[in-house]
């Protein structure tokens, strides 16, 4: 039975196409490492001004760790106007570096399924993932670099989950690849 405040699950994202990356990217693949996701549209005038340099200075101050910036491409207006080839033309003009994703567009839906699944209510949007896959922090807008910055540092810092396959709990008070010290008396 879990705890009523127990972090959600992050929801699997939906893509049509990556860009910066040699293949696709799961979430479920990138467990143990920190993933900040950061949902944008590039006629977006927040995500222009704004998110996209916040993320820039992520990469850059976080890119001696191991956590995984991923922008994820959530249209959900001016569909026409914002194809992938325009995004391309984008990420180049822009220097994001970064994997991009295009979020996943569904027939009879202006609402892409990454969006829905995480319940994101427009751009620019971001989710911080832990290192177990749960969301951590998410939020509508940009918010001050330092509290994004303090988070993902904490993320940074839980220490990374052990799998069920390398625990070998014994009868030895252990469980979960954890053992407690005993109380003393």
């Amino acid at each position: 039975m879990s705890k009523p405040d127990a972090r959600p699950l992050a929801p699997e994202l939906a893509v049509s196409a990556w860009f910066n990356t040699p293949g696709p990217l799961t979430l479920q693949g990138l467990r143990g490492r920190p993933v900040f996701l950061h949902s944008f549209q590039l006629l977006c005038p927040g995500c222009v001004a704004q998110a996209i340099p916040q993320v820039q200075r992520i990469e850059r101050v976080f890119a001696h760790t191991d956590l995984q910036v991923i922008g994820i491409h959530t249209v959900f207006e001016h569909h026409a106007a914002m194809s992938p080839v325009t995004l391309q033309a984008f990420l180049h003009e822009y220097r994001l570096k970064s994997p991009v994703a295009v979020d996943l567009a569904e027939e009879g839906s202006d609402i892409p399924v990454t969006m829905r699944r995480f319940g994101l209510c427009g751009t620019p949007s971001s989710v911080l993932i832990g290192r177990d896959g749960t969301i951590l922090h998410q939020v509508f807008g940009v918010e001050d670099d330092i509290a994004v910055g303090a988070r993902i540092a904490m993320a940074l810092a839980d220490p990374v989950p052990v799998r069920a396959a390398e625990t070998t709990d014994a009868d030895d008070g252990c469980v979960g690849g954890r053992c407690a010290a005993p109380l003393l008396s």
